[in-house]
């Protein structure tokens, strides 16, 4: 099937009492046994549900694993694909990696015994550098958040392979249906199906998605044991969501591209960071491994935090929020919001600087949003 056949198709026709064309919401936190030592083939929600066993098996289809988990956030999908790693174990890490990946490794897996070092993944030679004798996961975030950094996944799959080291890739902001990183060689996938998997800003949850059965059994294992999983009703948003993900993908990232073009010309932007456009480093890489250039961009203001602030106060069509992939655009300044668990070294060592604005592009007419903007810029 084609891939938006697969969206609407994967993980439906599971009520075989009624023949809902919609797979159902099965709520119970707990089933009943037939006996003392067998079931019907669920016993306790947080270990197994149908509704999110049914969205288990859409997202799995969509980015050709074997295997999916879905949890109750991003950060629990993150938390439990980290939780591969063992004391003592080493990560090479992208600077610019998502603020709140940042926050977890900084403050929290440090202190349980892993390791990590920030580099700038665009430089092949900087990761192969980076690799130790304890180096045991690569983690990857291609386009980066929010500099929309273009991470060649063949090359560094090939660099962690030298060493049989894990390879992790946040596949967040273009979604399976603009890129599949299992397909360059990546072992696993991880996934804010809070962003454009559901695309309704409804629903907070993850996904790990695994190439190979074993590490599939272990993140189901983590999963359960760590008590991560999205709820049913969460599972049948995200269901829900997911059907409609490349129409909604394909007019955004148009969209997108008509507003970085714009972006590009206007006299108080200094940069744009969209790999669509031909001044992008990456372009070239994207046009390669991706399927479309996404529908999130960022640029710098020419005159300071005072503009780039000012621009996210006075759009009128933009919503000021953290998050990103829904149906309505939004804006942010990420110094202050996506990373701001960052230290300020930090974000100069990612190139994140108070200049910098970021936009998740929606639904809305292209026009109306490229007015709203230059209306900010221009106040």
């Amino acid at each position: 099937m084609k891939f938006e056949t697969k969206c609407v198709h994967t993980g439906v026709h599971k009520d075989q009492q009624y023949n809902s064309v919609i797979t159902p919401i099965y709520p119970s936190s707990t089933f009943y046994f037939n006996d003392l030592e067998s079931t019907s083939g669920y016993d306790y929600t947080r270990s197994g549900n149908p509704t999110r066993d049914a969205l288990n098996e859409n997202l799995a289809a969509l980015e050709g694993g074997v295997g999916c988990v879905t949890t109750s956030s991003g950060m629990s999908a993150v938390h439990c694909a980290m939780s591969l790693f063992n004391p003592g174990d080493h990560i090479v890490v992208p600077a610019d990696v998502y603020g709140g990946t940042f926050r977890l490794i900084d403050q929290f897996l440090r202190e349980k015994g892993l390791s990590f070092t920030f580099v700038d993944m665009t430089d092949l030679s900087a990761v192969s550098a980076a690799m130790q004798s304890s180096t045991k996961g690569v983690w990857i975030e291609t386009p980066s958040n929010p500099m929309m950094k273009v991470i060649d996944l063949a090359a560094v799959v090939e660099i962690a392979k030298q060493q049989d080291v894990l390879t992790i890739c946040d596949n967040t902001f273009l979604s399976p249906y603009l890129q599949r990183p299992l397909e360059f060689g990546v072992d696993v996938i991880v996934h804010s199906t809070t962003k454009y998997i559901n695309g309704h800003s409804d629903v907070v949850g993850g996904a790990v998605i695994a190439k190979e059965k074993e590490i599939a059994d272990r993140t189901a294992w983590l999963c359960n044991a760590l008590g991560l999983a999205c709820s049913p009703f969460d599972a049948w948003l995200v269901l829900r969501g997911v059907k409609t993900l490349g129409c909604r993908i394909e007019a955004q990232q148009k969209s997108a591209m008509k507003i970085a073009r714009f972006l590009e010309s206007h006299s108080l932007v200094e940069r744009v960071y969209y790999p669509g456009l031909e001044s992008h480093p990456q372009h070239e890489l994207a046009k390669q491994q991706q399927d479309g250039f996404g529908a999130m961009l960022s640029f710098d203001v020419k005159d300071g935090r005072t503009v780039a602030e000012n621009v996210c106060m006075n759009s009128k069509l933009y919503d000021v929020g953290v998050s990103l992939g829904g149906i309505e655009s939004l804006i942010s300044f990420p110094v202050t919001m996506s990373h701001a668990a960052m230290s300020p070294e930090g974000r100069k060592a990612a190139g994140i600087t108070d200049n910098t604005v970021r936009i998740s592009v929606g639904l809305e007419h292209s026009d109306d949003l490229i007015t709203d903007l230059k209306q900010a810029l221009e106040s």
